[in-house]
Order: C-alpha cells, then structure tokens, then sequence
C-alpha cells in the first residue's frame, strides 16, 4: 500500500505524575529528514527515537515535537551551599576591615548571592521514563502513518485515472497514425497529377515517397514502450511495496522520454496536440509521484 509522505500524528500519555505528549508533522523530501525537538531532560532518548521513526517511515522531512511533565512533588529539591555562604562572609569581613565601611550584609541579602541556593532536579529512572515515552512515541507514529496512508490512497486512485486518461491518448496516435500515411498519398498524388497533368504517374515512386514519409513519422516503437511503462506504473501502484516513490519517478522519466519523440515526430496538428496533452498528463503524475514515499 502506498503512502503520502504529508501526514500528522498526536499521542498523549499520562503515567502516574508524568505526561508525554508526541506531535508529528510530515512534508515531501527525498529522503528521511528528522528534526526533533524536546527537552534536554529527554536528550538522551535521541538516538532510540530516530531508530523507532526508522522502522516505519522511509521518506519525507518529518518534524517531531516532545513534551514533558513531572507533577510529582519530589522532582526538584533546594540545595544550601554552606561553604560559600561562608567564604561571602570572609570576604565581606575583609572589605569591612580595609575601608572602614560597616558590614550590613543581612541574611537576605546574602541567600540572593550566587550560588548559595540551587535548584537540583532528582534523578528519575530511565527506563521508567523510556517506557512512558515509548508508548506516546508508537500512538503519534501509528497516528501519522495512518494519515499517509489514507493520502496516498487518495493519490494512488488520482494517479490511476491520469494513467487510464493517457492510455485513451495513445490509442487514438495509434488509431490516427495509419490516416495519417493514407491522408499523405493522396495529398502526393493530388499534387504530382497537378504538375504532371497527363503524364503517367510512377507508382513505385510515389510509393517509395509514401514509404520513406511512413518511416519518418512512424512512432510505433515510442506507442509500445509508452504502453508498457503505463502497465508498470499500475502494476507498482497496486504493489505492496514499501517506499516505491522513486521507482515510480523513474518510470514517469521515461514516459515523458517517448512522449517528447512522439511529439518530436508528430506531422499532424491532431496528433501534435494529443502529444502536448500526453506530456502535459505525465508532468501531472510526476508531481503528484513527488508526494509518494
């Protein structure tokens, strides 16, 4: 089943006093661009989390946003630095001493200095912590997957009918091509009688006109490889296939080849403008490919 490589996932998590909240946003790319963003508390599960998003999405820029909160009591503690508060007071001792100032430091004054009080966080479990995470992680991925999924069905059933549209284009250059020969001859032989006028006319040389005309406008080759990357495509669009974006970018590139030779040899206002058509269908599937993982 294809995928969309624009999709959205979101997963909350509430485990105890601690909630994890996991968004993921999804756009083109050509290849698998993570950005994550989180807090430094949670920087050490960096590598697990590109290794989990790994494991199921293959293309696209993919941008994850993590949240955290810890509203257990005991998460941060206060801690009192003694010897500090006692050097402050050594030296504010000695400044008293040599300028002959009063020492009128109180011990509000003295709590604001720095470092006398810090804020410590406690240490938690990571395991614990891994555990919460993981599963906010797994909802936001089975969130996000699933809109890519639905996406790239939506594109599948666009990129099929555009296939079907330019296969009706290709049958009526077949259909067209030998009118085009006969229309030829008898514009040549219109012609060679008018400049003739009752002289007899040369069939094998107007014949071997005809001929050498028919081989320089024939586009049967271009007709059959064009049909048969149309199969593939279809065929690769009702595979199972993962990631099969650039496959089908790459048979799309060689449609468009044998669509430009077609319009390359086209001697015939109506097969020139089915072949405009037939390159403008394909440069609509390209782009819509490019949204493909």
């Amino acid at each position: 089943m294809i995928k969309s490589m624009t999709g959205f996932g979101r997963c909350e998590i509430s485990e105890g006093d601690r909630k994890f909240t996991v968004e993921m946003k999804g756009v083109n790319h050509r290849y698998l661009d993570m950005s994550i963003r989180m807090p430094k508390k949670l920087n050490f599960f960096e590598t697990a989390i590109r290794t989990e998003i790994k494991k199921r999405i293959q293309r696209g820029k993919v941008d994850i946003f993590i949240s955290y909160e810890d509203l257990s009591d005991g998460q941060v503690s206060l801690k009192y630095n003694e010897s500090l508060a006692a050097e402050y007071l050594e030296y504010f001792k000695q400044m008293e001493e040599k300028f002959g100032i009063e020492n009128d430091v109180r011990v509000s004054a003295l709590s604001r200095y720095p470092e006398i009080f810090t804020m410590e966080e406690g240490s938690e479990d990571t395991d614990e912590l891994w555990k919460g995470l993981k599963k906010a992680l797994d909802g936001a991925i089975d969130g996000f997957v699933t809109t890519r999924t639905a996406e790239g069905e939506h594109l599948r059933e666009d990129i099929l009918a555009k296939l079907d549209g330019i296969l009706e284009m290709v049958a009526f250059i077949e259909e067209r091509s030998p009118k085009i020969v006969a229309e030829y001859r008898e514009k040549l032989e219109a012609k060679v009688k008018e400049l003739l006028e009752d002289t007899q006319i040369e069939e094998n040389r107007i014949a071997a006109e005809v001929v050498i005309y028919a081989d320089k406008i024939c586009t049967d080759e271009e007709v059959v490889r064009l049909k048969s990357h149309v199969v593939h495509m279809k065929e690769t669009l009702q595979s199972d296939e993962a990631g099969i974006g650039r496959k089908l970018d790459f048979i799309a590139q060689e449609m468009n080849r044998e669509a430009n030779t077609i319009l390359s040899k086209a001697n015939d206002l109506e097969v020139s403008n089915t072949g405009i058509g037939l390159k403008t269908e394909i440069e609509k599937v390209r782009e819509q490919i490019q949204n493909i993982e």
